[in-house]
C-alpha cells in the first residue's frame, strides 16, 4: 500500500510497521531510498529488510519515540546505512497500533552561499537576536532586536551594551555577558526595561550563550531576548490575589479589614484607594440587598496613598459624604458592576462641576483615571472601593478591572464576616451589660469593687458576678462563667444570674444553691435538645456567703477557680475548697467549706479569663495574681485596675474577664442584742419593754414604735406555732434595724388575708406593711423569721 501526502513525497522515506512487525505502508520516498516497491515489501516482515548481522532493531522499542542507525538491504543487492526516526501510533477508533518509520532524503545536501533561507534565521527571525564579539562589542542584531532598542544595526555596531542603552541596569547585564564569555557556559537573565522612548515597562528574558569555533574556542556571545511581559503580569496578578488572601481579613474588625483592602491595592494597582461603606438603614441592621437610593451616603472607612498622609483624600476617615447620580461611586453601586472613568473623556465632568473640592484635588495631583468597584457579599451591597491613578501614566486595563474585582470580592466576604461578628458582639455586649449589675449594693458586711472586660477578639462570653444582700446583714457573693460565646451565652448567663438571686433570696446554703443551679442547667440543656451537643450548655460558679456578725464565710464552687484570700497584714493565699463538678453534669454532690475571716480580709473572686494566657503557665498566672493583690490596703478599685494591668496583655484578654473584690467588715457585739424567750405569752410584754430600752441605749428611739409592734407579732407567733427554744435577736447598722425570731420548728409562716370577722391572721400582714422587707430562712436546727426596719439617716 502506498502513502499519500500533500507535499513532496519523495523527499522523505516513510513506512508503517504494525505491532506484529509486518510492513503495512510504504512510500515513494522509501522506494527511492532502498529500491523496493510497495508490492515487494507490504505484508511481509519488516525484519527481512535488515542486513545480515544487524540486530539493533530486534524486538519492539519502548516508549512513544525511537531513533537510531540501522543497516538495510537495498533492492540492488547492496546495503544502506540509514538513520531512522520511529513514532508510536496508539490504537484509535478500531485501528490497531503501529509504528511510523521515516528518514529525510535531502537534509544534508549542499547549501548555496546566497540562500535566503539560511540568512533568514538571523535577520528575519521574530526572536530578537544579538551577537557580541570577544570584546563584548556588538557585531550583529536582527530586525526584532532593532525594534526593541529603537536603533538600526549600522548605527550601533561596535558599541557595548551600556553604551547603547544608557540605563544603569545594563551594566549588570554586561557583567552576565562577561561571565558567559569567560566561562563558556550559558546564562539566563530576567530584566525589566522600558520599550523605545515611552514609559511602558516590559519584562524580558535574555538567554545568553557562547559562540564557539570548530575547535570549541569562545569567539563571542549570542543573546536572544524573549518578551514575557504577559506572563510576568499574570504572575503579578496571581501574586496580588494570593497576597490579598493572606493580608485581608486578619481580624474581625470592619475598619481594619477595609484598611487591609486599601493597603493591598496600593501601589500594586493604584496610587490612591478609598474604601467607603454604606451605613445600615437601621442601627444593627443589614446593608442594602439591592441598589441604594440616590444620593448615596457613604462613610469613609479606610484609604491609602503612595503619598504619606493621603493628601488626595477629600473625605476624612469616619466622615459621611454624599455622592450624586453622576459620580462613579453612585453609578457603580446602582449598576452593580465596575465603572472605569477618565479625565480624558467627559465621564467625570458633570460630577466634578457639582463637587468643586474634588475637582480642585484632581487638578492639583494630576489624577487621570478612577475605577469604582462595588463591594458586595452574600447578596448585600456593602459599599464601594475607588482606585485612583495619578503617578502611573497608564489607565486601568480590562485585566486591572478583573484583578480589582477579584481582590474586592475576597475582601467583601471578610468585611461582611466582620460586620456580622461586630453586630452579634454588640448585641451580646448590650445584653451582657443589661444583665450585669450596674453598681454594687452598699452593705454593712463588705466593701466591694468589680470589673468586667469582654474578650478583645473572640465573641462575648457568659461571665457574670453579683453581690446579693441577705437577711441578718449577711451578703452573698457570686462569680460564674457560662460555656460558649455570643448572644446565646449571654442569655444563658442572664437566666443563671436570675436563678442565683432567687435561690439566694430563700437563703439556701451554698452547696444546696449549687445543686439547684445544676438542676436548672441540666433542664436548659434538655430544652435545647438537638440544637446543641451534650454538655454544651454548661457553666462554672463560685458562691460565698459572709456573716458580719459571726465573721464567718461559707463557700462552695462548681468547676470554678478557687478564690484568693488576703488577711490583714498577710499574703494572698488560695482558699482550699472542694472543687465540685461543673454545672450541667447532673447528679453529683457539691461541698461547702467555712472560714472565719478577720475584719479587713479581702476576698478575690474571678473567672478563668483572668489567669489563662498563652505566654504563661497557669501557676505563673496565679503567682502574678498574688503579687498584684498585695498589699491589700487602699482602694479596691485601684487594686482591680492593678490586677488587670498586671495580668492582661496590651491588646486585651483572649477570654472574658470578671473580677470581684470584697473587703469584709464586722459588726461589733455592741450592735447586736439577743434574748431567750420563755414559752409564756404573758411574758411578751416584758420582752417588748426590754427591746424599747435597748433601742434607747442605741439611740434608736425613733424606731421603737415599729420595732415594738414587729417584735410583739413575731414573738407571739413563735410561741403559738413554733417549737422551743425561741430566741430574739436585734441587729443594727447606720441605716437598718433587723428583728429576728428563731425557733426549732421547720414550718415556715405565710402571709394571708384575714376575713372581716376573723380574730387573727393579721400579724404578718401588719409586719409586711410596717417594714422594708421580711422573710424566713431555714437553719440547721429550725427556722428564723426576720424583718428589716429602715432607720432615718442623720
Amino acid at each position: 500500500m502506498s502513502l499519500e501526502y500533500p507535499f513532496d513525497e519523495a523527499a522523505t522515506a516513510r513506512a508503517v510497521v504494525d505491532d506484529d512487525g509486518v510492513l503495512v505502508e510504504w512510500s515513494a520516498g522509501a522506494r527511492r531510498l532502498l529500491g523496493w516497491s510497495a508490492a515487494d515489501v507490504v505484508g511481509r516482515p519488516a525484519a527481512r529488510l535488515l542486513a545480515d548481522g544487524d540486530h539493533r532493531a530486534d524486538g519492539v522499542p519502548g516508549g512513544r519515540r525511537w531513533d537510531g542507525v540501522l543497516t538495510l538491504r537495498h533492492h540492488n543487492g547492496g546495503t544502506e546505512t540509514v538513520w531512522l526516526l520511529a513514532h508510536r501510533r496508539p490504537p484509535a477508533d478500531g485501528v490497531p497500533g503501529s509504528w511510523l518509520l521515516l528518514t529525510p532524503l535531502e537534509g544534508d545536501g549542499p547549501r548555496a552561499p546566497d540562500d535566503l533561507l539560511e540568512t533568514a534565521a538571523l535577520v528575519q527571525s521574530p526572536c530578537a537576536l544579538a551577537i557580541y564579539d570577544d570584546r563584548l562589542r556588538l557585531r550583529r542584531i536582527n530586525a526584532a532586536m532593532e525594534e526593541i532598542i529603537g536603533l538600526p544595526e549600522e548605527r550601533v555596531r561596535g558599541l557595548r551594551l551600556p553604551e547603547m542603552s544608557g540605563r544603569p541596569q545594563t551594566a549588570e547585564s554586561e557583567r552576565h555577558l562577561h561571565e558567559v564569555l569567560t566561562s563558556g557556559r550559558g546564562h539566563d537573565v530576567r530584566t525589566y526595561v522600558e520599550v523605545g522612548g515611552d514609559n511602558g515597562v516590559n519584562a524580558w528574558l535574555a538567554r545568553m550563550a557562547p559562540v564557539l569555533d570548530p575547535a570549541g574556542r569562545v569567539l563571542g556571545v549570542s543573546v536572544t531576548v524573549h518578551d514575557f511581559t504577559e506572563q510576568h503580569l499574570a504572575r503579578e496578578r496571581l501574586q496580588l490575589v494570593n497576597e490579598a488572601s493572606v493580608r485581608i481579613g486578619t481580624t474581625l474588625d470592619v475598619t481594619r479589614t477595609a484598611q487591609e483592602l486599601a493597603d493591598v491595592c496600593v501601589p500594586a494597582l493604584a496610587d490612591f484607594v478609598s474604601i467607603d461603606l454604606l451605613d445600615p438603614a437601621e442601627p444593627g441592621g443589614d446593608p442594602f440587598s439591592g441598589p441604594p437610593t440616590l444620593p448615596v451616603r457613604l462613610r469613609r472607612s479606610a484609604h491609602r496613598s503612595v503619598n504619606p498622609g493621603a493628601p488626595e483624600a477629600v473625605a476624612q476617615l469616619g466622615q459621611v459624604d454624599v455622592y450624586p447620580a453622576s459620580s462613579p461611586q453612585a453609578d457603580s453601586l446602582l449598576a452593580g458592576h465596575t465603572i472605569v472613568a477618565s479625565t480624558d473623556t467627559d465621564d467625570l465632568t458633570e460630577w466634578l462641576s457639582w463637587d468643586k473640592a474634588r475637582a480642585q484635588r484632581i487638578k492639583e495631583y494630576g489624577i487621570h483615571s478612577t475605577m469604582s468597584v462595588p463591594i458586595r457579599a452574600r447578596g448585600l451591597t456593602l459599599g464601594v472601593a475607588v482606585l485612583t491613578r495619578f503617578r502611573r501614566p497608564g489607565t486601568f486595563t480590562p485585566d486591572d478591572v478583573l484583578l480589582a474585582e477579584e481582590v474586592t470580592a475576597r475582601a467583601a466576604v471578610c468585611i461582611d464576616n466582620a460586620r456580622r461578628y461586630s453586630r452579634e458582639r454588640e448585641t451580646a455586649l448590650a445584653l451582657q451589660r443589661s444583665l450585669l449589675p450596674r453598681t454594687l449594693p452598699r452593705t454593712a458586711a463588705v466593701e466591694a469593687a468589680s470589673r468586667y472586660l469582654p474578650a478583645a477578639r473572640a465573641g462575648v462570653g457568659g461571665d457574670w458576678f453579683d453581690v446579693i444582700p441577705l437577711s441578718g446583714m449577711r451578703v452573698a457573693m457570686v462569680v460564674g462563667d457560662v460555656v460558649g460565646r455570643g448572644v446565646q451565652a449571654s442569655a444563658t448567663m442572664g437566666r443563671l444570674r436570675t436563678a442565683v438571686r432567687t435561690l439566694a433570696d430563700i437563703d439556701l446554703a451554698p452547696d444546696e444553691l449549687l445543686t439547684h443551679l445544676d438542676d436548672l442547667v441540666v433542664r436548659l440543656s434538655a430544652e435545647a435538645g438537638s440544637e446543641v451537643s451534650p454538655g454544651e450548655v454548661g457553666a462554672s460558679c463560685l458562691y460565698a456567703v459572709y456573716d458580719p456578725v459571726s465573721r464567718r464565710c461559707t463557700l462552695a464552687r462548681a468547676g470554678h477557680p478557687a478564690p484568693l484570700m488576703t488577711r490583714p497584714g498577710g499574703r494572698p493565699e488560695q482558699v482550699e475548697l472542694p472543687p465540685g463538678p461543673a454545672l450541667g453534669l447532673g447528679g453529683l454532690p457539691f461541698e461547702s467549706a467555712e472560714f472565719e475571716l478577720p475584719e479587713g480580709t479581702v476576698l478575690s473572686l474571678y473567672t478563668d479569663g483572668l489567669t489563662e494566657a498563652r505566654e504563661r503557665e497557669a501557676g505563673d498566672s496565679i503567682e502574678l495574681l498574688r503579687t498584684s493583690l498585695a498589699p491589700p490596703a487602699g482602694s479596691l478599685d485601684e487594686i482591680c485596675d492593678r490586677v488587670l494591668h498586671a495580668l492582661l496583655p496590651q491588646g486585651g484578654a483572649a477570654d472574658d474577664v470578671a473580677l470581684l473584690l470584697a473587703r469584709t467588715r464586722g459588726l461589733p457585739p455592741s450592735q447586736v442584742a439577743t434574748w431567750d424567750i420563755p414559752a409564756d405569752p404573758a411574758l411578751v410584754s416584758p420582752i417588748r419593754k426590754q427591746v424599747v430600752d435597748q433601742l434607747g441605749r442605741w439611740s434608736l428611739s425613733e424606731a421603737s414604735f415599729t420595732a415594738e409592734l414587729v417584735v410583739s407579732e413575731l414573738v407571739t407567733n413563735a410561741i403559738r406555732y413554733g417549737s422551743h427554744p425561741i430566741r430574739l435577736r436585734l441587729i443594727h447598722d447606720a441605716t437598718t434595724l433587723i428583728c429576728e425570731v428563731s425557733d426549732t420548728s421547720h414550718t415556715a409562716p405565710h402571709l394571708r388575708r384575714a376575713k372581716t370577722f376573723d380574730e387573727g391572721g393579721r400579724g404578718l400582714l401588719l409586719v409586711a406593711q410596717l417594714t422594708e422587707r421580711w422573710g424566713s430562712r431555714h437553719t440547721s436546727d429550725g427556722k428564723t423569721i426576720w424583718a428589716e426596719i429602715a432607720l432615718l439617716e442623720e
